[in-house]
């Protein structure tokens, strides 16, 4: 009796199920096995036990030997489709690992590829992917490395910091050594004001974006019509790639948001991203006992372990048309699939990315959880709109991105070295010409409710910027004329000026309090009044500006519980400043490092108890 004889009769799986899976393996080339288990037709208990019943035994297979010229006649994808690999030769049979053991067209393959029999040992899917993966990924991983710096080394962040950028430091700080040995006083002065006008620079023109991104909406409306009017058959593949660390405790979850989305399962090509070491999350999707939706792809372990390495490696085994990204805790609405391809469908060619707006289901758990929301409120609905209209280059946020794939590809993907990936990705595609637009569909995501952690997750932001703006201010020139002066002079402000006024932040600040609260006479010698009366309104004038954005940004949510908390701001910027001296401290001795943001970690988990 075959497998899928076996799964009927055991009731696991109906006849008109086998139809449906022997179709979408004619025309996709996965093998019955993959399907089954990858598109939610049978659990992976239900299957091994099936199996076992029938006298099938699994075995243990992580330690088992292989040889090297073996494995070099057989391709990872064709292994990864088949759920099956040769190890070695041994009494002259070819020693070969299945999940399905009567899958002809594999068997056929080893007899044909080696001249020999198989000795077939059943073992679990999930063991078999994990060694494919790490026994035939070596060239796929190295790619997800260095094809970026290998075809465009100028905008890779491998190097921090190029030879021009240091002798430019190193002179610039051995003027001000200089200048504070010549005359300490003049120097300081000259230093804090330039610094207390840069701040102050640097506020108003987020001002400026978010009263020029209050004028207009970024949001391309997907009406219902317009989701009546796809064709069910003419959907295309939609490939979500699903990066997870030791994210075990969310494995549930994710799958039942992702059995939520409103598109074909056939047309659904989902790549949960597990590291090769990651045992926990690997052994939390074999310990399911219902179906799930997704491919587990294990990536082999190399440096840097990031993100974007993972979404690289991801890249070589998609199918789809378009692409997105979502993190271990997002829910997406249900709709959302459908409203970027129909948008895809309206916009012209040169739009190659639809971002979809970002939101926090645990907005009102803690002070932390509500100031998050207040800025992703003003990000999207201030300041994007305004870096759009005044063509400036957009940094994408880190989830539910959606891409052309194929112009994806062209741009080198993601920078695996570079830990706000997509950031950087913003900037890349802007100079290239193309497009991004936002659509009225929502991800909600889980806000960091816990400071450590806050700290953790915003360092690594505020570290990518600081890599960002590095790797694109090598050549200022060359930047110029690509970008514009509009262009040119948005990234400095923006991507570049960001971390910079959290860094001089506290500074200004313990100016400031040391002046008014201590009356320190030191102070007063070495600034005179003028100076601290300049640095004090600056101060002054820029907390309250931050503070009024931040106001802006309950109205178009409606979130008015929100609007005292926007007198917060100050504090939470101190949070910021801790933050970015972490992040360049980083940056400095281990640029490469991903810190690991905790997730699950709130109380709330239903989305729908957020007001829209």
């Amino acid at each position: 009796m075959s497998i899928p004889e076996l799964l009927i009769k055991d009731g696991f799986i109906t006849e008109r199920d086998r139809e449906k899976i022997d179709d979408l393996s004619a025309r996709s080339s996965l093998s019955f096995i993959k399907i089954a288990l990858n598109f939610g037709y049978i659990s992976r208990k239900n299957y091994e036990r099936s199996l076992s019943n029938a006298g099938y035994v699994f075995s243990e297979i992580r330690e088992m030997p292989s040889d090297p010229q073996v494995l070099s006649k057989i391709e990872l994808k064709f292994a990864d489709q088949h759920v099956a690999i040769p190890l070695r030769i041994e009494n002259n049979r070819v020693i070969t690992l299945m999940a399905n053991p009567d899958d002809k067209l594999f068997i056929d393959f080893i007899r044909f590829t080696y001249d020999r029999e198989p000795e077939i040992i059943v073992a679990s899917d999930l063991d078999i992917v994990w060694l494919s993966h790490k026994l035939l990924g070596d060239k796929y991983v190295k790619s997800a490395v260095y094809e970026l710096l290998n075809r465009d080394p100028a905008n890779s962040a491998f190097i921090t910091f190029s030879s021009g950028q240091l002798v430019f430091l190193f002179a610039l700080f051995g003027l001000i050594v200089i200048g504070l040995m010549i005359n300490f006083k003049t120097t300081s002065i000259t230093i804090n004001v330039l610094v207390s006008f840069f701040f102050l620079v640097a506020i108003l023109f987020k001002l400026f974006l978010a009263l020029v991104g209050s004028r207009f909406e970024l949001h391309q409306a997907v009406t219902r019509d317009d989701l009546k009017e796809l064709v069910e058959d003419d959907l295309p593949i939609y490939t979500i790639l699903l990066p997870v660390y030791k994210e075990d405790k969310l494995i549930k979850k994710l799958i039942w948001n992702l059995q939520a989305l409103d598109y074909p399962r056939e047309k659904l090509d989902i790549k949960l991203l597990i590291e090769e070491e990651d045992d926990k999350t690997l052994n939390a999707v074999r310990n399911l006992d219902f179906p799930a939706i997704f491919e587990v792809v294990v990536v082999p372990f190399h440096m840097p372990q990031t993100k974007p390495k993972a979404c690289n490696y991801g890249l070589h085994f998609a199918r789809g048309k378009y692409l997105t990204i979502y993190d271990a805790e997002d829910i997406p609405d249900t709709d959302q699939l459908r409203k970027v391809v129909a948008m895809f469908g309206k916009l012209p060619s040169n739009f190659i990315c639809v971002q979809s707006a970002l939101n926090y289901f645990n907005r009102n758990e803690n002070f932390l959880t509500r100031m998050f929301t207040l800025e992703y409120s003003y990000w999207f609905d201030y300041m994007l709109p305004g870096l759009d209209t005044l063509d400036i280059p957009i940094p994408l946020g880190g989830t539910s991105n959606h891409f052309k794939l194929e112009n994806l590809v062209e741009l080198g993907a993601w920078d695996p070295f570079n830990v706000t990936e997509d950031a950087d990705l913003g900037v890349r595609a802007y100079q290239k010409g193309y497009k991004i637009a936002v659509v009225n569909s929502t991800t909600y995501e889980e806000a960091n409710n816990e400071p450590i952690n806050w700290v953790r997750q915003r360092s690594r932001w505020i570290k990518g910027y600081m890599q960002t703006y590095l790797v694109h201010m090598r050549n200022p020139l060359s930047l110029l004329r690509r970008l514009g002066w509009k262009g040119f002079l948005g990234f400095n402000f923006f991507i570049g000026a960001t971390p910079l006024t959290f860094l001089i932040y506290p500074f200004l600040l313990a100016i400031f309090i040391s002046y008014l609260v201590f009356d320190l006479s030191t102070i007063r010698t070495l600034f005179p009044d003028w100076v601290l009366f300049v640095s004090i309104f600056n101060l002054m004038v820029g907390n309250i500006l931050m503070i009024y954005i931040n106001m802006m940004a309950v109205f178009k949510r409606r979130f008015y519980e929100l609007i005292l908390y926007s007198i917060a701001n100050p504090v939470y910027w101190l949070l910021h400043s801790i933050a970015a001296f972490k992040g360049l401290y980083q940056l400095i001795v281990k640029p490469f490092y991903w810190e690991k943001t905790e997730h699950g970690l709130s109380k709330v988990t239903n989305p729908t108890n957020v007001v829209k």
